[in-house]
């Protein structure tokens, strides 16, 4: 008993040896940062289930660390940032000027892509993946409104109404996708439908629906292709009236993200999607997410159906969140 006594104390400070205190008062062992506080993430629903995987792996890391994710849109994540109300802001658009001097600092995190989605049993459904979207079909309905029937995208006489939906909600999704058309979200036609889910479910329900979507909510997670009730629609990127053997890869999530990372799919709608903090995080449990979202975190971006950072954009980064 006395040895096993006097080895147990000789264990306790060998731990105390290894363990001391950072300037911040973090605990550090030989085991890693034992991190303690929380991290409060609000904003776009492209970048949330990356940003879920992110914070659960992290979170085995870091036990002692608690992190609140709730996703409302970019515009919000935005607001609540700007505002203090959160930590990090999940942006999936470019950062304005005008938030970009109210102390903004985005830090580009994956890369995804906005696709234009339709009921599965709309009627021309094998006409329309033949032929495919062309940036000019897409103005013509959410834009100026010519194009209102079926007919009038494939160059028929055919009066099945198109019924066309949009985002309500601020949201990188909109923004980018009427950024292809060289407009503003608030320029784009359609019943508007909050969130991407919402606006998901919408198309999925109305055979004559056309709308859009982040590729996390165009496609299945486990199957890896489109969401039942749901298909992709084709870009038509050279303006032919026709999808290409080259132009075609919509068939499962991966072979669409290897086009984007080959920069096969017009950017935008492709886009960098960014973690948003207000000015350099001061927080040594936010700076230490961020960093690891820029390293290990990465590993997860592909298999998740995004798109990882070059080496490049993650320097970049971590110059950033290091000043």
């Amino acid at each position: 008993m006395k040895t096993k006594f006097l080895l147990c104390t000789l264990l306790s400070a060998i731990v105390a040896m290894t363990v001391s205190c950072t300037g911040n008062g973090t605990s550090v062992s030989n085991d890693g940062d034992e991190l303690k506080g929380s991290i409060s993430i609000s904003g776009a629903f492209a970048l949330y289930p990356l940003a879920v995987k992110w914070a659960e792996e992290f979170q085995k890391i870091h036990p002692q660390v608690r992190i609140d994710l709730s996703a409302g849109g970019a515009g919000k994540g935005m607001t609540d940032v700007l505002a203090d109300v959160v930590d990090l802001g999940m942006v999936s658009r470019e950062v304005y000027d005008a938030e970009l001097q109210k102390g903004a600092l985005p830090i580009a995190t994956a890369k995804d892509a906005v696709v234009i989605t339709f009921n599965a049993e709309n009627p021309y459904a094998k006409e329309l993946m033949k032929k495919g979207f062309s940036k000019e079909t897409a103005s013509k309905i959410w834009i100026t409104g010519q194009y209102t029937t079926w007919g009038q995208v494939l160059g028929t006489d055919d009066k099945t109404p198109i019924h066309i939906y949009t985002r309500s909600d601020a949201c990188g999704a909109a923004e980018t996708f009427a950024l292809w058309m060289e407009r503003k979200q608030e320029d784009l036609l359609g019943t508007a439908v909050f969130g991407d889910p919402g606006l998901a479910s919408a198309v999925q329900g109305d055979k004559l629906a056309i709308g859009f979507n982040n590729i996390g909510y165009a496609y299945d997670e486990k199957s890896r292709k489109p969401n039942p009730g749901l298909l992709v629609m084709p870009v038509d990127g050279d303006n032919s009236g026709e999808i290409e053997e080259q132009e075609y890869f919509y068939n499962t999530k991966d072979d669409f993200i290897a086009a984007v990372a080959d920069g096969k799919y017009p950017s935008p709608p492709a886009r960098d999607l960014y973690l948003v903090s207000h000015g350099v995080p001061q927080n040594p449990v936010v700076k230490a997410f961020l960093e690891y979202v820029l390293g290990d975190g990465q590993k997860h971006n592909v298999p998740a159906g995004y798109i990882s950072m070059s080496e490049e954009k993650i320097q970049q980064g971590l110059e950033k969140i290091r000043k």
